[in-house]
């Protein structure tokens, strides 16, 4: 059951560190104008000289994708961070990134320097590629196996709602602007309106800056929240080999004395695994015993980026103007958008548990297939059929909510669940690195796609989203309400590694090291 500690850890480690994961994602999309022209204001005072629009373009594209190669690069720090650290120290390290990052950036205006904000957006890029990987790892690792898909999403849900946030203060109304100053038309409201738009501007001396800095604030939140919460009991016990911490640990999380079926539960799976000590990616890549499962988190990890989230996000603006919907409005329409992923998400939570993985997976890949396919008809027709445009739109939000259900929140879930606590960090490591990898070159590439192909790099999506469907249809198995173990055994099946050894693992658990060397030996 779920107890007061596991929800507050959760919501600390979601709200401390996904949420900021989200918020970065999407905070530089509306103040973009804005921030721009600083860009070019600070270049001109500097040399005396306009600054020419291929270096601001350059300058803005690595605004944009150093985060993701920050990402990338904070992926790359997970396994050596929570082995020697631990997982709730490296959550607690981390937030000292974020909050340098959210000093630097809020005050970049001041010092009259954008590089800063470059260097910024790695070092908060660093910040989420741990927390994508850690958090999820670290709640995985604390839930009783009947909530560990309904936790695991929490930190998806979180991401989500970091992107909403980020819309929201970015609404030109609010911070997405450069003086705190909403456009004109906002001031007209008589006296009562004038006394508001006063107070915002000089409570908001500079919109963005305070809208790049807010980052900062979950950061300082968890800073000093966490340390009140037990470490994960599985690297206690497991890595730590503290079975009275580990313990009181449990004791703690699940609101009850007795928690030695999960002791036991892990000392099985620390006895299972003592042969191979800790992976290093390196041996998690040859090792025969984990294959299939590291080829799955590789093609779910990269099927949820490549399957064009980003790039639906990205065009959403466009096929809404299309649809004629008035440009001032179109920020809101796409706050409405973010508002559903959030909606969507939440609802993954309640039902990852009833349904299972797969089904999400499965149904999250083929309504974003659907909506590729249709999505590029609909572009393709809109000028000669008038309805076309509003198709166009229920395919993005059938997309978002496709993509929210299963795509998004399922591969983080699914890589603590099918590796044990060994190979686990590295295996973060790998899909992480994918994660990110994957979203820079979609970033990258999808303004070249679209200037070649137009409305049918959709179409690319949408072959991306089918075969990632098939892959988990027929390799990846359902693990709702499995212990590691359980699952480890599945797998074992598919990877052709003796299942000999599994049967007497139920009988009588501990195997010799000798037996078991033996039975894997003997399978290969």
């Amino acid at each position: 059951k779920m107890t007061l500690p596991l929800a507050l850890v959760a919501l600390i480690s979601a709200f401390g560190s996904s949420f900021q994961y989200g918020y970065n994602v999407s905070v530089i999309n509306s103040p973009a104008p804005y921030m721009q022209e600083f860009y070019n204001r600070t270049y001109l005072d500097r040399t005396g000289v306009p600054m020419a629009s291929s270096f601001q373009t350059l300058l803005w594209s690595l605004t944009v994708s150093m985060f993701p190669l920050g990402g990338l690069f904070g992926s790359l720090m997970v396994w050596p961070m929570v082995n020697n650290c631990g997982r709730k120290g490296t959550l607690l390290i981390n937030n000292l990134f974020s909050i340098a990052a959210a000093i630097l950036m809020g005050t970049s205006e001041l010092a009259k320097t954008f590089e800063v904000i470059i260097l910024s957006r790695v070092v908060m890029g660093v910040f989420a590629g741990l927390a994508s990987n850690v958090v999820p790892m670290f709640l995985g690792e604390m839930s009783p196996k009947n909530l560990r898909g309904a936790i695991g999403v929490v930190p998806q849900l979180f991401i989500t709602i970091g992107i909403l946030a980020a819309q929201i203060l970015g609404l030109n109304s609010i911070l997405g602007n450069a003086e705190g100053k909403a456009l004109p038309q906002d001031l007209s409201g008589g006296s009562k309106g004038q006394g508001f738009s006063q107070l915002m501007s000089c409570g908001l001396a500079a919109g963005w800056p305070v809208l790049l800095g807010l980052t900062g604030i979950p950061s300082l939140l968890q800073l000093l929240t966490l340390p009140f919460f037990p470490e994960s009991p599985r690297y206690l016990l497991i890595q730590k080999g503290n079975e009275e911490q580990a313990r009181r640990a449990l004791q703690r999380l699940r609101g009850r004395e007795d928690v030695d079926d999960e002791i036991q539960e892990m000392y099985q799976e620390d006895r299972s695994e003592k042969e191979e000590g800790q992976f290093s990616v390196l041996s998690l890549f040859t090792f025969r015993g984990l294959r299939w499962q590291l080829i799955s988190i590789i093609v779910m990890m990269a099927g949820q980026q490549l399957s064009g989230v980003n790039g639906v996000f990205y065009y959403a603006d466009r096929i809404f103007e299309s649809a004629g919907v008035q440009s001032s409005s179109i920020q809101y329409v796409t706050v409405s958008i973010g508002a559903i992923n959030v909606l969507m998400t939440l609802l993954a939570v309640f039902i990852v548990e009833s349904l299972g993985r797969r089904i999400l997976l499965l149904a999250g890949f083929l309504l974003c297939s659907a909506s590729c396919a249709i999505l590029t008809l609909a572009l393709n027709l809109q000028t000669t059929v008038s309805w076309m445009s509003y198709l166009s739109i229920v395919c993005v939000i059938a997309y978002i909510i496709g993509h929210a259900i299963g795509p998004s929140p399922i591969p983080a879930v699914m890589i603590t669940e099918m590796f044990l606590q060994s190979s686990r960090p590295a295996a973060f490591m790998v899909g992480g690195s994918v994660h990110w990898l994957s979203n820079f070159t979609v970033g990258l590439v999808f303004l070249y796609m679209e200037a070649g192909l137009g409305p049918y790099s959709f179409l690319i999506f949408c072959a991306i989203c089918i075969a990632t469907m098939l892959y988990i249809f027929f390799v990846v198995p359902e693990t709702k309400n499995k212990t590691f173990m359980e699952i480890n055994r599945i797998m074992a099946k598919r990877n052709k590694v003796e299942i000999q050894e599994s049967k007497e693992l139920k009988d009588s658990y501990p195997l010799g090291k000798q037996e078991e060397k033996k039975a894997l030996s003997s399978s290969e």
